[in-house]
C-alpha cells in the first residue's frame, strides 16, 4: 500500500506540471480574430479623399505606369531572349550535361528516346510544371526559375529534342 501512495503522489506531481505546461503553452497562442472587427478597422483607417493632380499628375502617373511595365519586362529571364540555345547555355547546361538528378544528357539519343516518344507537349509540361519520375529522376518547374515564361521554355525544349534527333 505505501508503495501506491508514492506512485499515486509520482502521478498527480507529474499531472499538475503537464497541466502547468499545457496552460502556458496554450496562453501564447495568438486568439482568433473576428472578420468583421478586422473590416470596421480598416474602414476606419481609410483615406477619406483622393489628390488630383490635374494634367501634371495625370502625366506623372503614366510615367511611373510606363517605368513599372519597363521593370516588369526587364524580370523575364534572360531579356526576354526565346531562343532555346541561349536558355539552355545559361541554366539547362548546368543539370543537363551532368546528367545531374537523372536529368537526360544533351544529345544523348538513348536517354531522349522514350522521353521524345511521350510527346513534346508532355515534355513541355513537365518542363513548365516540373516532374518527379518513377525512377526518382526530377525536372525542377521551369528549370529552377520561375522568370521563364512559357514561351522560353517550350523553344528550349524543342532545340534540346533538336539535339538528341
Amino acid at each position: 500500500m505505501r508503495q501506491f501512495s508514492w506512485l499515486t503522489a509520482g502521478l498527480s506531481v507529474l499531472a499538475l506540471v503537464l497541466m502547468v505546461i499545457a496552460y502556458t503553452i496554450y496562453s501564447h497562442i495568438p486568439k482568433e480574430q473576428d472578420p468583421a472587427v478586422a473590416k470596421r478597422t480598416e474602414a476606419r483607417i481609410a483615406p477619406t479623399g483622393a489628390v488630383y493632380a490635374g494634367d501634371t499628375g495625370r502625366a506623372a502617373m503614366q510615367a511611373a505606369q510606363e517605368a513599372a511595365a519597363k521593370a516588369a519586362a526587364a524580370q523575364v529571364a534572360y531579356g526576354g531572349s526565346t531562343d532555346g540555345k541561349t536558355i539552355y547555355d545559361n541554366l539547362c547546361h548546368s543539370c543537363h550535361t551532368a546528367g545531374v538528378a537523372g536529368a537526360p544528357k544533351l544529345g544523348d539519343k538513348g536517354a531522349w528516346s522514350a522521353r521524345i516518344a511521350q510527346g513534346t507537349a508532355t515534355l513541355i509540361k513537365h518542363a513548365i510544371e516540373g516532374y518527379t519520375g518513377p525512377d526518382g529522376n526530377h525536372m525542377p518547374a521551369r528549370g529552377g526559375n520561375p522568370a521563364l515564361n512559357d514561351e522560353q521554355m517550350t523553344n528550349t525544349v524543342k532545340w534540346m529534342i533538336d539535339q538528341a534527333k
